[in-house]
């Protein structure tokens, strides 16, 4: 059982067909050889519509067509179809924006047919669509090629042999750790080994101790500078005769 989903991509009301002669050259179709300046040359007045079917399998696979058709305006018949391939299945005429020539399929039956829009906004309208659905086209194709590579390349890959690590039962596992050797400890640059930790600081008891011997000490010295003082001033030293 599948589902099918339909999307009208484009639609304009009237659009003129005309009958395409064979091609001569390769330079492309040419409007002005359908006489489209003739109402008489005109086949038929259609409404032109593409239109979006996706369908979806139990599979998860979907599959998307596009179709340009050309259907009566009043009833809604098909007249002809386009099935959109490619950018060959419509291509613009060189001398003119507003008209193209469509391949419809029949069947196993092929014809070439003018269409010509009235509007020009229209016509440009239609261009768009068409080459937004060639993007589609393009993006849609490069996924499904990834896939199929990916799926070709798992498939061709051996798959690894899983091998069991476990221990049986009774088996055991015998770890032998070589001896250590303690490392040296390196000198300083004064050729002394570092100390494993840094000297406790002093205690109260050995705070005062060392401010009361620097105290005394100082005391000594100011105590011989007074002396020498006195002496200097008591008996000044005479330069020259003359005393200082």
């Amino acid at each position: 059982m599948t589902d099918e989903i339909q999307r009208v991509l484009f639609v304009a009301p009237k659009v003129h067909i005309y009958a395409v002669p064979p091609l001569t050259s390769n330079q492309g179709y040419k409007a002005s050889l359908w006489n489209v300046d003739n109402e008489k040359a005109r086949i038929f007045t259609a409404r032109i519509r593409i239109i979006e079917s996706a369908t979806v399998t139990l599979n998860d696979e979907e599959t998307v067509k596009t179709d340009v058709r050309l259907e009566d305006p009043k009833s809604g018949d098909l007249f002809a179809n386009c099935p959109y391939e490619g950018a060959f299945c419509v291509e613009q005429v060189v001398d003119s924006s507003r008209f193209f020539a469509v391949r419809v399929v029949d069947g196993s039956r092929k014809a070439i047919l003018g269409i010509g829009f009235e509007d020009r906004s229209d016509a440009f309208d239609f261009g768009v669509a068409l080459q937004e659905i060639r993007r589609h086209m393009d993006a849609t194709a490069n996924s499904n090629n990834g896939k199929k590579l990916n799926r070709a390349q798992n498939n061709s890959a051996p798959l690894a042999e899983k091998k069991d690590y476990s221990l049986k039962e009774g088996e055991t596992i015998s770890i032998t750790i070589g001896a250590c050797r303690r490392r040296a400890p390196s000198a300083n640059n004064n050729g002394q080994l570092p100390l494993p930790f840094l000297p406790p600081p002093p205690s109260a008891e050995d705070v005062k101790r060392r401010q009361s011997r620097n105290l005394d000490e100082e005391g000594i010295k100011l105590g011989k500078f007074n002396t020498q003082h006195s002496e200097a001033t008591l008996y000044p030293t005479k330069l020259d005769n003359t005393w200082l």
